[in-house]
């Protein structure tokens, strides 16, 4: 890891004065930041690469120019795919109370953008400074407005269900239909739909798209090419794979993760 800044975190009782903390790093593909927690919410963001981060509740990718929204004590790790350029904020939980308290993979816009990358040359932000207090307050107005984008993938807790999720994160392309997947992880269609269904939010169908999305996404950010990325992912061809990244979120491939270049 090539430590540029390393992030003033605040003490215990968070009372040293400062409201925010920056850090920034640059990331080998590969390299792991084992789970942990902050007192503090964070923002994560990528100025370039893709980070995956995993919690407790499941997966959230965070692909170039967009952020992960972690609020404090929330349990996380995070991999990154190519060389990454990461961005961190840590802010005091009484500054965003409009954010939820669950993590999000967020649009930044071209304000925020600027404003996250000026505030990482701080090593602390004081809200008694009032240049300081200044940047502190933009940031926080603009996440009030951040849209949220559909990279998430929520893990269900039933053991069975969780069987079948370990399956097939070790291998995505994995073309099994669901009835012999249920099988094999001790459980019937129908039960494995209810659970997914129940527990993630989402129906199996979905979730195993959203998978093969966000595993094809890692692959792309790793250097590999659209049609390996897709095809290594489960999908059919590589115009199947466009089309569900174009349907998902609204444009290419290559223009979604070549937009910081």
């Amino acid at each position: 890891m090539s430590q540029t800044r390393q992030a003033g975190f605040f003490n215990p009782m968070g009372r040293s004065g400062a409201a925010m903390a920056g850090g920034s790093w640059d990331l080998k593909d590969g390299h792991v930041i084992r789970q942990h927690s902050h007192s503090e919410d964070q923002i994560l963001f990528a100025s370039e690469g893709v980070m995956t981060v995993d919690t407790l509740e499941g997966v959230w990718v965070v692909p170039p120019l967009r952020a992960v929204w972690i609020p404090a004590k929330t349990v996380h790790g995070v991999r990154m795919s190519g060389r990454v350029s990461m961005r961190t904020l840590y802010l005091l939980p009484e500054l965003c109370k409009s954010l939820p308290r669950k993590c999000l993979v967020l649009n930044i816009s071209s304000l925020l953008r600027e404003l996250i990358l000026h505030a990482c040359t701080f090593p602390r932000l004081h809200q008694r400074v009032p240049s300081e207090r200044h940047v502190i307050d933009l940031i926080v107005d603009q996440l009030k407005v951040v849209e949220s984008i559909p990279l998430q993938l929520p893990e269900p807790l039933d053991p069975r269900a969780k069987k079948l999720v370990k399956r097939l994160f070790e291998n995505p392309g994995d073309q099994r239909p669901l009835e012999e997947l249920s099988a094999a992880s001790g459980a019937s269609k129908r039960t494995m739909q209810r659970l997914f269904t129940e527990e993630t939010g989402m129906p199996f169908s979905k979730w195993r798209q959203r998978l093969r999305l966000i595993t094809a996404m890692q692959r792309l950010a790793a250097g590999e090419s659209v049609t390996s990325a897709a095809l290594d992912a489960g999908y059919s061809t590589t115009s199947a794979f466009i089309s569900m990244f174009r349907r998902e979120l609204g444009t290419t491939p290559g223009r979604y993760l070549g937009a910081n270049r």
